[in-house]
C-alpha cells in the first residue's frame, strides 16, 4: 500500500506579522488545518523568512498536537477503552 500526505504552508505578511496557515492533502490526508503566527521587533532586521520561519513551525507544532489528538480519539473509538500514544 502507498499512502502520501502533503503539507500545504501559506503565508500572509505585512512587514511587521506573518500568520502561516498549514494543511496536510493528500487524497487519504485527515484534512487537518492549522495557524501559526510570528511578530517581528522594531529592533528585529527585515528579514521575512524568519518570521515566516517562526510562523510555519508554529503551525506545524498545532498541526502536530490536532493529529495526535485524532489518532487517539480513533484509537479510543477502536478499543472502547483509553488509548495511549507512546511518542
Amino acid at each position: 500500500m502507498h499512502n502520501q500526505w502533503d503539507v500545504e504552508l501559506r503565508f500572509e505578511e505585512d512587514g511587521v506579522h506573518t500568520a502561516c496557515d498549514a494543511r496536510l492533502t493528500g487524497a487519504r490526508a485527515p484534512g487537518l488545518s492549522a495557524h501559526g503566527e510570528s511578530v517581528k521587533s522594531a529592533d528585529d532586521r527585515p528579514l521575512a523568512r524568519i518570521g515566516e520561519e517562526v510562523a510555519a513551525s508554529r503551525a506545524l507544532e498545532e498541526l502536530s498536537r490536532k493529529l495526535r489528538a485524532q489518532a487517539t480519539g480513533e484509537i479510543d473509538d477502536e478499543g472502547h477503552r483509553p488509548g495511549y500514544l507512546i511518542y
